[in-house]
């Protein structure tokens, strides 16, 4: 069955091409007009944007895989993407993917047992100073560990958790103990004196380098 919109998104994609120079400018947006009705980017999507934008095929095609926000297959209503960029990845982003995998049932790319959450990987999320991060749908969660990843998910009603099989956050670690200052006989902070260089030893005149007589 083709891909159509009802009347009213119909004016909503006049509107759209009527803001650029050209209707092909508009594809974007209409793209993601398109998902938002039918969850993903289908080929009869592809088929409907390329006529009504009077684009070909491949080049629609061309948009919708240069762009990883377009879903080329199925997904569930809640997706989240977990950044796995450098930044992220030094703070525990594997840690907190291998978890959700584990909460979820599936591997990355897959959804979850209940169909509620697909999961997949991002390169970067461009939230580098707040990592370990994910997006779920169109929302940032950033400095997340295993608790308040848990705790976003309950709140959103999936893949609730058997309490034995949670994490809870670590214990923050107490700050070590300055070590005690050496007074000296002033009362005043000791110094460390420098150590002493060892001088070479010059040969003594009339001396042969085996140190015996000539």
């Amino acid at each position: 069955m083709a891909f159509t919109l009802s009347d009213d998104m119909e004016k909503v994609v006049d509107e759209l091409i009527a803001r650029y120079p050209t209707a092909a400018a508009a594809c974007i947006p209409v793209l993601h007009l398109c998902q938002e009705e039918s969850g993903w980017v289908s080929p009869d999507i592809i088929n409907y944007v390329s006529q009504r934008l009077g684009m070909s095929p491949s080049q629609v095609q061309g948009v919708v895989t240069f762009y990883t926000m377009y879903h080329q297959q199925e997904v569930a209503p809640n997706v989240v993407w977990v950044c796995r960029t450098l930044s992220c990845e030094l703070r525990g982003a594997k840690t907190l993917q291998e978890h959700l995998e584990r909460r979820l049932g599936c591997h990355a790319g897959e959804t979850s047992k209940d169909g509620k959450v697909t999961l997949l990987k991002a390169e970067c999320l461009a939230s580098c100073g707040t990592g370990p991060m994910v997006q779920l749908n169109d929302a940032f969660y950033e400095d997340l560990d295993i608790a308040k990843m848990d705790k976003i998910l309950d709140e959103l009603g999936v893949a609730r958790m058997p309490a034995e099989f949670r994490q809870k956050a670590p214990e923050p670690k107490p700050a070590p103990e300055p070590e005690p200052e050496e007074k000296a006989e002033d009362g005043g902070p000791q110094m460390p004196l420098p150590e002493a260089a060892a001088s070479p030893k010059m040969p003594l005149p009339g001396a042969s380098s085996s140190g015996e007589e000539e």
